[in-house]
């Protein structure tokens, strides 16, 4: 409801409450004369009386109590919408749709939800895990959670974390049981490689750069990549955090350590508007510190 709107309703029912133009002026802090203008507005908009004018006091036509029965509910609702709104802006509360890349299911996410949660009772998370672009107007998401490098867009994008790429290979994969692997050694066997992960690598003392040999399995998938990797069917490029664990119990191998990859940051994307939802920042300093501590 608009703030004019609200502000007639208001003249009309405090007028109603008061019995006097006069007094109705004193209370709103305006000239009688404004609120009688403002009156003969409202009836001039309904097409009827409102009042039973005399010179003592003014009382309710039945069209007049029927409007004023009904500003008091429209004056309620706004109330209630706009302590409603209030809430959403200054107290992380309601549905959070939140959408990430499937790979992040594999744990990355559990930390920052499980903080959301717990401290906060009245935020739920709707969570979605594609590795496809998301339209965020279209389908209503409050946050996305994105790999840079990111298109132009009309997004915001905070940027969450910067994290390893590393190169490996199963324990059992024939590469591995090579004493020392080097990037010609690679050429033998097949590469696999998520269809938007393919950087150069720089070595680490001399400074050069080389791309590695065409990827033989081109998957849309990290999740499948890493699947892949662990059957044994060659070696990739993985996102170290999310590899994390098959590296320290030994089943993952991280080869040609001396060639670096670049890291690849993390970004939080949210509609471009003025203000966000307190939910949605709750979402991201969540986030941010999770991410943080990885």
């Amino acid at each position: 409801m608009s703030d004019k709107l609200t502000k007639t309703l208001n003249i009309f029912v405090r007028t109603v409450q008061t019995g006097s133009m006069s007094k109705a002026a004193a209370d709103l802090l305006m000239t009688t004369s404004a609120i009688s203008q403002q009156i003969k507005q409202i009836e001039q908009d309904v097409g009827l009386s409102l009042f039973n004018r005399s010179p003592r006091e003014l009382t309710l036509t039945e069209a007049g109590e029927l409007y004023y029965q009904s500003c008091l509910q429209m004056l309620a609702v706004a109330t209630a919408t706009s302590e409603q709104l209030q809430h959403l802006q200054n107290c992380p509360s309601g549905q959070l749709k939140l959408a990430a890349p499937v790979g992040f299911g594999g744990g990355l996410l559990s930390e920052p939800v499980k903080h959301l949660i717990s401290q906060f009772s009245d935020i739920d998370v709707h969570l979605t895990l594609s590795d496809e672009p998301i339209d965020m107007i279209r389908t209503g998401i409050d946050l996305v959670l994105a790999i840079g490098p990111l298109e132009d867009s009309n997004l915001i994008a905070r940027q969450l974390a910067s994290w390893p790429l590393i190169l490996c290979v199963h324990k059992n994969h024939a590469l591995a049981q090579q004493p020392k692997i080097t990037l010609d050694d690679l050429k033998a066997h097949n590469r696999i490689a998520h269809i938007a992960v393919d950087p150069a690598l720089t070595h680490l003392t001399r400074g050069e750069s080389t791309t590695l040999p065409k990827a033989r399995i081109a998957i849309n998938n990290m999740q499948t990549v890493i699947q892949f990797v662990l059957d044994e069917l060659g070696y990739a490029i993985l996102p170290e955090p999310e590899v994390r664990n098959f590296l320290a119990t030994g089943e993952l191998l991280e080869i040609c350590t001396d060639w670096q990859l670049p890291h690849y940051d993390v970004f939080a994307l949210t509609p471009a508007r003025d203000t966000l939802a307190a939910k949605t920042k709750a979402a991201i300093k969540a986030l941010n510190a999770s991410f943080s501590a990885i």
